[in-house]
């Protein structure tokens, strides 16, 4: 029997970024902690007849680099970093932090600085992403870290994050192809719409998809996975719009954030906690006062916040709404060094309209019904 690392390598290698003979595969992990799952996808890739690099973080230098960086070394962007990003075929990130919290303090106005220098290296990638020439996937490693940001044990969060990729079961890559198949019919019918008007608590917006594409996540870039997405018309957003769970960016947290827009602009924001930082973030650059995506979570293994974006944005009975960076694949324009993507509780009896037709909705405390 294939031990958990085998099982998890071999959906990241075979299933999410299809690694074939011949390839330049990245593997980034973001501390040694990720190293029994690494090991096991740099073999896989080899035994691929692929070619592996491995890229292994140190914990703490991000923080140090942002205390101590000045404006040119913010702005600096590394040769051999961007020779990745142009060169290779597929990119495997490993997410393993040792302290979630190790950016919290950090001076918030050079994040904006070095998140709006590293634009280029994101807009590249999405562009090769769309062209197909680049296959990508981010995954996480358990760590307790992870752990105590979901208030779990370490135990409790490997159980957790097994069931969520759907691990636990014999063949986890035929689940992913079931859920491939029932989150494209909604992709369909959605593509066939060009109005989106989302009803919540203290919410009331409407979004333009016109010459837009629904996308389907399945796991191939995100594993888990589970969301249907689009990057909305640049200038269309109108309304408001209120996000009661925990908005986490990088370490660090906005809660209860409010926010208008007109013509696709962002007009007001708040947040009871944390305002300062979300006001920073999304004054970065021009692009980041757009919406860049508007998603509906779909993973029924995933129904509370955990303080990670990978997981939190795929809640069963959440959507999402990322201001920044949009999507080239999506028909998306705009760019941004932002993408936070901020999410919203829906299982209260919030509804989603398209093209004014009640598509799905949502009763206290139970999934989404996909009419």
């Amino acid at each position: 029997m294939n031990t958990l690392w085998e099982k998890y390598a071999g959906v990241l290698v075979d299933y999410s970024t299809k690694v074939q003979k011949g390839d330049l595969v990245v593997i980034r992990a973001t501390s040694y902690e990720a190293q029994p799952l690494v090991k096991e996808i740099y073999k896989q890739v080899l035994l691929k007849g692929a070619n592996p690099v491995v890229k292994t973080a140190m914990d703490g230098l991000a923080e140090t680099f942002i205390k101590y960086a000045d404006d040119e070394q913010l702005g600096y962007i590394d040769p051999m970093t961007e020779i990745e990003y142009e060169k290779a075929d597929v990119l495997i990130s490993i997410g393993a932090p040792l302290n979630t919290k190790s950016m919290a303090k950090a001076d918030s106005k050079k994040m904006a600085k070095r998140s709006a220098a590293t634009r280029e290296l994101s807009n590249k990638m999405l562009k090769r992403a769309a062209e197909g020439s680049l296959r990508w996937v981010i995954a996480d490693f358990p760590t307790n870290a992870l752990a105590q940001e979901a208030n779990m044990s370490l135990d409790e969060y490997t159980e957790f994050l097994i069931k969520a990729c759907y691990l636990h079961l014999d063949n986890p890559i035929e689940k992913w192809k079931e859920i491939d198949k029932e989150q494209q019919r909604l992709a369909d019918y959605l593509n066939k719409t060009t109005k989106l008007h989302i009803i919540g608590e203290e919410t009331d917006i409407t979004f333009d998809t016109t010459g837009r594409k629904w996308l389907n996540c399945s796991g191939q870039c995100n594993f888990p996975d589970g969301e249907i997405y689009t990057s909305p018309v640049e200038d269309s957003a109108n309304g408001t719009i209120y996000f009661d769970f925990p908005q986490i960016y990088r370490g660090n947290e906005a809660q209860k954030v409010r926010v208008r827009l007109e013509n696709g602009k962002v007009v007001e924001a708040s947040a009871e906690k944390g305002e300062e930082f979300f006001l920073n973030m999304i004054n970065m650059d021009e692009g980041a006062k757009f919406v860049g995506e508007i998603a509906i979570g779909t993973n029924n293994m995933v129904q509370d916040i955990t303080g990670n974006i990978l997981f939190d944005e795929k809640i069963g009975g959440a959507i999402h709404m990322a201001l920044g960076a949009s999507y080239p694949e999506a028909g998306g324009k705009n760019v941004s060094g932002l993408h936070w993507d901020l999410i919203k509780n829906m299982k209260n009896g919030s509804e989603i309209y398209a093209d004014d037709v009640l598509t799905v909705s949502y009763t206290h405390l139970t999934l989404p019904t996909i009419l």
